[in-house]
């Protein structure tokens, strides 16, 4: 066979698929509104843009450790003790392209044919994907909307198997937002640990909570060696493009990611890593603030349009229940592409049948406009009703 079959059996993003169809129909000329991608719609801060630039201009141009510079790597764990009070050593963290490379070294470096890991559904899109390009098994694990989207001590153990590696956890959580609460994260480290498996900890809208704080599983007890942080500053702080991440765990597991990059992109562009430093200094309450407002906005759109729906306490997504209207929430998401010019993710693109996702990191004037065709369309599925 001319292709690698674990690549074929892995479907394209669907979030990044139904953005560019919106994108292209953008260009010919018609007026869509595009709530699909995740992606901050300021720009990122002037500080952070300018440090780049410095660097540069400085010389910081080269190759540097494929683990991220130390400087780097030091703010790093300067900022995760101050946020969690737990102690890493610059041995135990490496800076990597975004997020999801930071994921990938980790399942590629865990992994072995045929290991196991367990997702938590509804998923980010990414998931399952990168589990199948290293030859693991995604275990999808349904979660239900009644329970506020959080795993069981018992739904974690019908899913468990002796070939599960690890656990994939995200919280704040995309596609939901739901934030996971300590007896939840409880859960699933006492599951750990009994199973002596580790848990993969999406954290990368940990600054994005609108109500209460986050927690990382790594704080519970006996848990920081057995957890691997993802993290990345491009939700946070406006820096999407910029391609930058970073994951903290055991020494011995870290030393074989490093190696995994050592092998394949090296390091981070330079300078992005120090901008990345300055990042760690900047005020964004700012974004903060506006992602509230217009969370609280379409709360308040979406209730009067009597759809269901959980209130995300973090990130910046709504996980809307379309299951009503009796249609696949891919053809949902198709006939408001086509009908209201309004682009969305439907639910099963993240495993969940019977919901659309919408992203609420876009302007005022775009929310506004996107709710009321949203508003307009769903009044039209009824009348048919």
């Amino acid at each position: 066979m001319l292709f690698s079959e674990k690549i074929l059996s892995v479907e394209p993003s669907i979030t990044l698929e139904l953005n560019a169809k919106a994108i292209e129909l953008s260009k010919k000329g018609y007026d869509i509104v595009k709530l699909t991608a995740g992606e901050p719609d300021f720009s990122t801060p002037t500080e952070i843009i300018e440090a780049a630039y410095e660097a540069m201009k400085n010389g910081k141009t080269k190759y540097t450790d494929s683990k991220g510079i130390i400087e780097l790597r030091e703010k790093i764990v300067e900022y995760v003790e101050k946020r969690t009070n737990l102690k890493y050593g610059t041995d135990e963290v490496v800076v990597t392209n975004g997020g999801k490379q930071s994921l990938y070294n980790i399942l590629l470096a865990m992994i072995n044919p045929g290991d196991e890991i367990m997702v938590l559904d509804p998923s980010w899109v990414s998931y399952e994907a990168q589990i199948k390009m290293v030859g693991g098994v995604p275990v999808h694990v349904p979660l239900d909307e009644e329970e506020g989207f959080l795993p069981t001590e018992s739904k974690l153990n019908r899913y468990y198997s002796p070939k599960t590696k690890a656990i994939l956890i995200n919280s704040p959580n995309n596609p939901t937002g739901v934030v996971y609460p300590k007896e939840t994260l409880e859960i699933i480290a006492n599951f750990a640990k009994d199973k002596e498996i580790f848990v993969i900890s999406d954290e990368v809208y940990e600054l994005l909570i609108y109500e209460g704080n986050h927690i990382s599983i790594a704080t519970i007890e006996d848990m920081k060696e057995r957890t691997i942080i993802v993290n990345a500053f491009s939700k946070t702080w406006a820096m999407t493009g910029w391609r930058i991440g970073y994951c903290l765990g055991p020494k011995k597991l870290m030393k074989q990611i490093a190696k995994i990059q050592s092998h394949s992109t090296s390091n981070v562009n330079t300078p992005t890593q120090y901008a990345a430093i300055k990042a760690f200094d900047v005020d964004v309450y700012y974004m903060f603030k506006k992602f509230k407002d217009r969370r609280d906005y379409v709360a308040s759109r979406l209730e009067k349009m009597n759809l269901k729906f959980l209130k995300p306490k973090g990130a910046f997504y709504y996980f809307i229940n379309i299951s009503e209207f009796g249609i696949e929430d891919s053809e949902f998401s198709k006939k408001l592409l086509d009908e209201a010019m309004l682009a969305v993710v439907p639910g099963s693109g993240f495993y969940k049948k019977g919901y659309i996702r919408i992203s609420f990191a876009t302007s005022d004037e775009n929310l506004e406009k996107a709710l009321d065709r949203l508003e307009k369309f769903v009044k039209k599925l009824r009348e048919k009703k």
